[in-house]
C-alpha cells in the first residue's frame, strides 16, 4: 500500500470500535501511564528530566492539533463548521498546552476532571472513521493520550491536587464553555460538542435519550464521572492515610 493512502481522506475501510487495533491503542496508552507513574519520583527529583518531559508533552499536544489542521487543508476538507478546535477535547488540548507552559493551578483544577474525563470517554468510544494505520487514527490516540498525560504530569510530577471546589469549578466551567460553543454553533451552523445532535458514530450519548434531554443526562453523567475520579483517587486514599495515622498514635 502506498504511503499516501495513509493520509488520503478517502478510505476503503471504517474504524471498528473494540477491534484489535483499538484495544492495542488503549493498551499502549495505559502502559505509558503506568510507566509514567512508576518513574514519577525519578522525574520529579531531576530538574532537567522534569523540564524535558514537560516540553515533550507540549510538543506532542501542539503536533497533534497542528498536524490535524494541516491534514484538513492538505485534503481540502477544512470547514469552519467542523474543523475548528471547538470540541471538548480540542479545547482541553489547547488548555493543556497553556497549563503545561504556565503551570496554572486554575487550569489544572478544570483539566484534571474535564481533560482526563473527556479524553477517557473519547478513547473508549472514539468519534473516528479512519482505521489503523491511517494518520487520523494515530493522531486521534496520540492527542487524547497526550491530554490525559498532561494532567497526570501536573498531578504526579508537579504535585497538584484537585479539591471539592475544583469539581464544582469544572462543572461551572463546562457550562460556560458549552454556552460559548453553542453561540459558535449558531453562527457557524455547526455541531461542536454535539450540542445540536448526537454524533453519527456510536457514542455513550446513544444511551442518554433524544435531543435535548441527552444534554441534561450528559451533564449528570459528567458530574458522576468527575465525582468518582475525585473520590477514588484522592478522597479515599486520604481517608485511609488519616485512619492509619490515627491508629499509629493509639498507645498500646
Amino acid at each position: 500500500m502506498h504511503f499516501s493512502s495513509y493520509l488520503d481522506r478517502q478510505r476503503t475501510e471504517d474504524f471498528i470500535m473494540f477491534s484489535p487495533s483499538h484495544w492495542i491503542a488503549l493498551s499502549i496508552i495505559t502502559l505509558v501511564c503506568i510507566l509514567f507513574y512508576s518513574l514519577r519520583f525519578e522525574i520529579r527529583t531531576d530538574v532537567k528530566l522534569r523540564q524535558s518531559v514537560r516540553l515533550l508533552l507540549i510538543i506532542i499536544l501542539m503536533f497533534s492539533e497542528t498536524g490535524l489542521q494541516i491534514w484538513y487543508f492538505s485534503q481540502s476538507v477544512w470547514q469552519s463548521s467542523s474543523s475548528l478546535p471547538l470540541e471538548l477535547c480540542g479545547i482541553t488540548l489547547l488548555l493543556s498546552v497553556i497549563m503545561l507552559i504556565t503551570r496554572s493551578r486554575t487550569l489544572y483544577s478544570f483539566l484534571y476532571f474535564a481533560g482526563i474525563g473527556g479524553a477517557f470517554i473519547a478513547l473508549i468510544t472514539p468519534n473516528l472513521v479512519y482505521p489503523f494505520p491511517h494518520f487520523r487514527f494515530l493522531l486521534f490516540f496520540i492527542a487524547h493520550g497526550g491530554i490525559v498525560l498532561a494532567s497526570l504530569y501536573m498531578t504526579w510530577i508537579e504535585g497538584y491536587r484537585p479539591t471539592w471546589k475544583s469539581l464544582l469549578f469544572t462543572m461551572l466551567g463546562l457550562n460556560i464553555v458549552a454556552a460559548c460553543v453553542w453561540v459558535a454553533n449558531y453562527i457557524l451552523g455547526s455541531n461542536y460538542m454535539f450540542l445540536s445532535h448526537k454524533p453519527s458514530t456510536y457514542s455513550v450519548l446513544d444511551y442518554f435519550g433524544p435531543y435535548p434531554y441527552y444534554l441534561l443526562v450528559e451533564e449528570l453523567f459528567a458530574f458522576i464521572v468527575f465525582l468518582l475520579m475525585y473520590l477514588i483517587f484522592f478522597w479515599m486514599p486520604e481517608q485511609r492515610k488519616s485512619r492509619r495515622k490515627r491508629i499509629s498514635r493509639i498507645p498500646y
